[in-house]
């Protein structure tokens, strides 16, 4: 059976597996579209207009605030290291449905505001070109210099042009302050924490001319600016982007075309890299990876390079010309003489980190073969076979099997100390509560089982001693011998880059994949494979989207937008 006929048979095991359920329910954040049918064909569902989605009015989260103050203000301070964490739907934190705003946020919202504005409001004063202060008040009549300032102030805080009323009324902190004997200074300072603190700066609104229609409609300039500046960047629009929706300029694929590429090659796009890949393929997790020092030595530098080896492999992807299904089997690396040693490859002869090939180490190609991932799918003291599967299933196919029923029991210790991780794992296949998952999970992960829990390579077992068989045994009756195999049926599968396309749509709206996205995504996979099938291909496909670029309001006998 080939690739596809695989895919099949495991889209089929796992849509099984979803009715007869390992578990009674299952949880929104853990829901997948429907399984795109013939990407050749265009099926019935998906040759009418389609359902863009709405999104939940979406706050910024924390690195969207310290990035948006940072281009807003010139403050790199991170205030959001004192706000609350932010929750995570659907792999990230940037998920509309689960970023809700409680009292302790707003009391620390309001402190950051002033802090925000004492500083600037200073700093100003000796600024070339100044930020905020862009005028110099006369003092027999102040008011059109606070007018300049508000107005300019709050239409990049607010991403959007601002009515005379709402500069009115912001001014009118300035007679405040009079009336209390205090000068412009102070009536200023007011009014510019007001912008702060106000929704329009705190969450990216998008408005529904009929908040219950189900019809959808284009998102204006303004809107969609911001949709493009938070995906690209986690940031606000700059000033190119906010004369592009001034002008009426990004209605049209080709205008939108020339934003996305001019933003990929922004210093700024490294938000893609730290916030979209730092989630999707799990580095952040690699500051919580502990491995059992009596077993495998590990500390803070090689720590620190599998996280940048990960990070800089990514970023060429998405400024190269690489397709973004070699993302599975790319033949280049970087590393640095600690994690060349570590992998077991010629040194680079440096600290820093080098591009290296691959050739001749057909092992350490592409993400299965990179430390990072390797080390947080697994357990401090032994590889998890079943944790490496899961991530494979989950973020390269989109295809996670139901949690585990409640109360199921964790691996047993060894009843012979010799006996290997996979025969350990066999009790999973005689178990039928757990065999319909674990058929699915476990394979992969012994794909992967050459590789101990700090990503070394091995041939035995460090505890049992035992031999490590990598081969696996697939639904469909595909069989692999070792990881390079398993690679190969990977990259092969065609709905790979429909699911890379499905985390970066989750992450570009801010809200969690539904089915009426299958027939986005297919569209999204085919033109971008037109093009190249580059992940900036995918980028440019999702951003000329109806799902990116329109959106819809929400019948009011639903709640669709809760959280999960």
């Amino acid at each position: 059976m080939d690739s596809r006929g695989w895919r099949m048979a495991l889209a089929g095991a796992a849509c099984a597996l979803l009715l007869a359920s390992c578990t009674n329910k299952e949880s929104r954040a853990k829901e997948t579209p429907t399984d795109p049918a013939d990407p050749d064909q265009t099926p019935p569902e998906c040759q009418g207009p389609r359902d863009p989605g709405r999104v939940t009015l979406h706050r910024l989260n924390r690195a969207e605030y310290d990035n948006t103050v940072r281009d807003l203000l010139g403050d790199t301070t991170r205030p959001s290291r004192d706000f609350p964490a932010d929750d995570h739907g659907y792999g990230f934190d940037n998920n509309a449905d689960v970023l809700s705003l409680g009292p302790l946020l707003m009391e620390k919202y309001s402190a950051a505001a002033e802090k925000l504005v004492e500083a600037t409001w200073k700093q100003d004063a000796s600024r070339t070109p100044p930020l905020v202060r862009v005028c110099a008040p006369d003092p027999a009549d102040p008011l059109p210099c606070g007018r300049q300032i508000l107005e300019r102030f709050a239409r990049r805080a607010w991403r959007r042009p601002v009515t005379s009323t709402e500069v009115d009324r912001l001014t009118g902190f300035l007679s405040l302050a009079k009336q209390q004997g205090d000068g412009f200074d102070a009536g200023m300072k007011l009014a510019l924490r007001a912008v702060l603190l106000s929704p329009h700066f705190l969450y990216r609104v998008e408005l529904d001319p009929h908040p219950a229609s189900m019809e959808p409609h284009r998102l204006n300039d303004y809107e969609l600016a911001s949709r493009l500046s938070y995906f690209l960047w986690s940031s606000m629009p700059d000033e190119a982007l906010l004369a592009a929706a001034d002008a009426g300029a990004l209605q049209t694929p080709e205008h939108l075309e020339q934003q996305v590429r001019r933003m990929l090659a922004d210093p700024k796009a490294e938000a893609l890299v730290d916030n979209f890949a730092g989630q999707w393929l799990y580095t952040r997790a690699l500051d919580s990876f502990h491995p059992d020092p009596l077993l495998y030595p590990f500390d803070d530098g090689l720590r620190e390079a599998m996280r940048q080896e990960t990070q800089l492999v990514f970023r060429e992807f998405l400024l190269g010309d690489h397709p973004a299904r070699d993302l599975v089997d790319a033949d280049f690396t970087y590393v640095n003489d600690t994690l060349a040693q570590h992998y077991g490859l010629p040194k680079p002869g440096t600290q820093e980190m080098r591009r290296v090939s691959l050739a001749g180490h057909p092992e350490r190609s592409g993400l299965l073969g990179q430390g990072s991932i390797l080390a947080v799918t697994s357990h401090p003291d032994r590889t998890s076979p079943v944790k490496r599967g899961l991530w494979v299933l989950e973020q390269l196919m989109c295809k996670a099997p139901p949690p585990p029923p409640p109360n199921v029991e964790g691996l047993p210790p060894a009843v012979d100390p010799k006996m290997s991780i996979k025969q350990r794992m066999a009790r999973h296949r005689s178990d039928p509560t757990c065999s319909g998952c674990h058929s699915m999970m476990d394979p992969i992960g012994y794909g992967m089982e050459n590789f101990n829990v700090v990503g070394a390579w091995r041939l035995k077992e460090e505890v049992s001693g035992a031999q490590v068989d990598p081969s696996g045994d697939l639904p469909g009756d595909v069989h692999f011998k070792d990881g390079v195999e398993l690679r190969a049926i990977l990259k092969a599968d065609p709905e790979l880059d429909v699911c890379i396309a499905q985390h970066l749509l989750a992450y570009g709206l801010g809200r969690g994949p539904m089915d009426a996205d299958a027939c986005t995504l297919r569209s999204v996979s085919k033109t971008a494979e037109a093009r190249g099938g580059r992940l900036s291909d995918l980028i440019l496909a999702i951003t000329q989207s109806q799902s990116f670029t329109w959106r819809r309001g929400e019948a009011e006998d639903t709640n669709e937008g809760s959280a999960p």
